[in-house]
């Protein structure tokens, strides 16, 4: 049987962990030049800084991960520097370039474990140099021992804007500010939810009593307004809960909503999607083992709905052995499929105090940039709605006339701002809208490349 896993991230990882021990030998793609995925990203051979300095409280998880991934490479059909760019679900082929060169995998069944990327809200001045996602900020850390800037603001909401401003802190740069746009109350409400997670909770605590306990200005309930400078970010500028508004300069500028699938490889195989009301995500349908509608598609980890990492490990396993079911191959799966159950639980919790502002990014004003790679404006896209050309509230239309989403990111970046945008101008709600569906390629590749 030929099986092809995409993606050497957690769920990745611990798929083929898996499918080996059942005598599965599968084609092992990912785009990066190493395994780990984001959250355990190794750092490449010469950055001297252990485990300990480079992943904090998770570096017993990261390295055992990395002792697997060492493990299972040599044993499996493994390809790093491969990107999967394309899938045809009909003929069961999956498309990739490594180095300039294309090929052509053939799989019977395909377990995508494709991760997630930051969840943006654009504001005034986030296009200025100097201006990162949180992710791509704690990638500057991990995979260069470097970061972003020297006097650093923070800026969104969720686990991973106190991780990463905690983290910059403790690798001795100036943290100018974290402002959360979530209010203390709406967190406050969440708790009991998130003693589900006693651990993890206690982290998250552990982190914002440190940023406070070393004078770090922290700020719940704001209201971004602007990131500010000329050729280079120069300060931030918000309103706090209050309705005071407020400055603080810095150099650089992280910022995130929490994160979303990257799941356009589930869109080409023909998965189809579900709007998640929770996550605010659009996620494509699975059931919890890790099965799709499409015949030989599992989906597992970060790309199949947010869950963090131990869900993609866990998840990792759970689509191997749904696969190996689907083969006539029984497997013991009530342990698993409880704790499954019990995390995805401290997940609602966690989405519940950390929620996407969405109002945020409706009343984007007119004049602000939408979407970076086009140089639209959310007037621009505003505008679509205003004569017979937008005749539904969808946001593919929408974007064939305004080109919204048609730039290098394909709308990762800009599309759930943009949803937000049309469904407030619209009055409908942002489920109605829809997504913008994927497109091959998946990302950027030459024109020409080498058969």
């Amino acid at each position: 049987m030929k099986v092809a896993v995409v993606g050497a991230g957690p769920a990745g990882v611990r798929a083929v962990e898996a499918l080996l021990a059942s005598g599965i030998r599968p084609v092992w793609i990912d785009e990066a030049m190493d395994g780990g995925g984001r959250i355990y990203q190794r750092p490449p051979p010469g950055l001297k800084r252990d485990a300990r300095a480079l992943y904090g409280f998770e570096a017993g998880k990261a390295t055992a991960l990395h002792a697997a991934l060492d493990a299972v490479s040599p044993r499996a059909d493994w390809r790093p520097e491969t990107l999967v760019w394309n899938i045809r679900p009909g003929q069961k082929q999956l498309h990739t370039l490594h180095r300039g060169r294309q090929g052509v995998v053939d799989y019977d069944a395909a377990i995508l474990c494709t991760g997630a990327m930051d969840r943006v809200v654009p504001v005034r001045g986030w296009t200025l140099p100097g201006v990162t996602t949180l992710g791509g900020a704690q990638i500057a850390l991990k995979s260069q021992g470097c970061g972003i800037g020297q006097r650093v603001a923070f800026l969104g909401t969720g686990p991973l804007l106190w991780l990463v401003a905690y983290q910059y802190a403790r690798a001795g740069a100036e943290v100018a500010a974290v402002l959360d746009t979530t209010p203390f109350a709406t967190k406050l409400a969440a708790t009991p939810g998130l003693l589900r997670g006693a651990a993890t909770f206690a982290k998250g605590l552990y982190y914002i009593g440190w940023l406070r306990a070393h004078g770090v200005r922290i700020a719940e309930g704001v209201t971004p307004l602007a990131i500010e400078g000329q050729t280079e970010v120069g300060a931030i500028h918000w309103r706090d809960a209050g309705g005071r508004e407020h400055r603080a300069e810095c150099d650089a500028v992280g910022l995130g909503w929490g994160l979303k699938p990257e799941a356009q490889l589930a869109d080409l195989a023909g998965v189809p999607f579900d709007f998640d009301a929770l996550q605010h995500n659009w996620v494509p349908r699975r059931d919890v083992a890790g099965r799709t509608p499409v015949e030989g598609i599992y989906l597992a980890g970060d790309g199949s709905g947010i869950g963090g990492a131990e869900v993609a490990e866990l998840g990792g396993v759970r689509a191997a052995m749904a696969l190996l079911e689907d083969i006539g191959r029984r497997q013991d799966t009530m342990v698993l499929d409880r704790r499954l159950a019990s995390l995805a639980r401290f997940r609602a919790a966690l989405e519940s105090a950390f929620p996407f502002p969405a109002h945020l990014a409706a009343g984007l004003p007119d004049d602000a940039l939408l979407c970076r790679c086009e140089g639209l404006t959310a007037g621009e896209l505003r505008a679509t709605t205003d004569g017979p050309a937008l005749p539904a509230p969808e946001v593919n239309r929408a974007k064939a006339i305004s080109r919204a989403g048609m730039g290098r990111c394909q709308g990762r970046v800009c599309g759930a701002a943009a949803a937000e945008i049309l469904a407030a101008k619209l009055g409908c709600s942002v489920a109605e809208v829809g997504r913008l569906r994927g497109q091959a390629p998946v990302k950027p590749i030459p024109l020409t490349v080498a058969p």
